[in-house]
């Protein structure tokens, strides 16, 4: 599906103080470290100021870009950028401030070098097939095993076959795996092209561009996920595009560094 317009980040006058403490920049002390223990399967540590992948590979993290508009950040963010914005887990449904995109910001370079490029073929490899909801749909969706993120959706999908009917519904058919692209606004790769996210039923869902049109002044949230599905994602290291102020309902990413423990410490590498 296509994706979202570019914005200058600006603060609003009317946020709530639950918005204003989500909206604040995460601290980037150890950001690092929590990259590193999120990513287990692929990442051995870290030195200084990069991240060193199981295979040798080493990325700088890059500078904190905090005063740069939404577009550049979309279009060329750090690794540290990445937890630029904090992600609300845990935090009920509520209307995100203005440019508030939390997970937005991927670092292309960090995630090719973790699930490979579609365009010359290195993620296809690495995909399998996933039952999606035996007890309720039952077909299979193709998604990453790096990261155990195949797994992770799994235990997914079982905690969403167990919600009531009414509620489960919302999460079937599957409306996006799997697909080599680009988002549309930034020309950067989907989590899709990376294997590692899955669009839900359409006719519970709500995009902003959809909604909106391509240049509105404001963006009123709308949003019919329910709420349970949400928590069964996040609870296993996905992240809700229905979170973000251009909001993409029915998507969900895998961004376990954005979810759960923020403290875990990491093997430090000397280079």
């Amino acid at each position: 599906m296509p994706r979202r317009k570019a914005g200058s980040v600006r603060n609003s006058a009317t946020l709530t103080l639950l918005l204003l403490l989500v909206a604040a920049p995460a601290q980037a002390g150890d950001v690092l470290d929590t990259l590193v223990a999120a990513y287990p399967d692929t990442l051995a540590g870290r030195d200084a100021n990069g991240v060193i992948f199981r295979n040798g590979a080493r990325l700088d993290a890059g500078v904190l870009h905090d005063k740069e508009p939404l577009a550049g950040l979309l279009a060329h963010p750090s690794i540290r950028d990445q937890f630029l914005l904090s992600y609300p887990q845990d935090v009920p449904g509520v209307p995100p401030a203005i440019d508030f995109d939390p997970g937005r910001f991927r670092n292309r370079a960090f995630f090719d070098a973790m699930y490979g490029d579609c365009r010359k073929g290195e993620v296809e490899k690495n995909l399998v097939a996933v039952p999606w909801l035996p007890q309720s749909w039952g077909r299979p969706v193709r998604i990453t095993r790096i990261n155990g993120v195949a797994a992770q959706l799994r235990a997914v999908s079982d905690e969403i076959d167990r919600l009531p009917p009414a509620v489960r519904r919302a999460a079937w058919p599957v409306e996006g795996e799997y697909d080599c692209r680009n988002v549309a606004d930034d020309g950067q790769p989907s989590m899709h092209a990376y294997g590692a996210a899955i669009d839900l039923n359409l006719h519970f869902s709500n995009y902003w561009l959809w909604d909106h049109g391509r240049n509105p002044h404001t963006i009123p949230w709308r949003n019919r996920m329910p709420e349970a599905i949400v928590d069964a994602f996040e609870r296993h290291g996905f992240i809700w595009g229905g979170r973000w102020y251009h909001y993409d309902t029915m998507h969900f990413e895998y961004r376990p560094e954005l979810v759960g423990e923020r403290d875990l410490a990491a093997p430090a590498i000397s280079r």
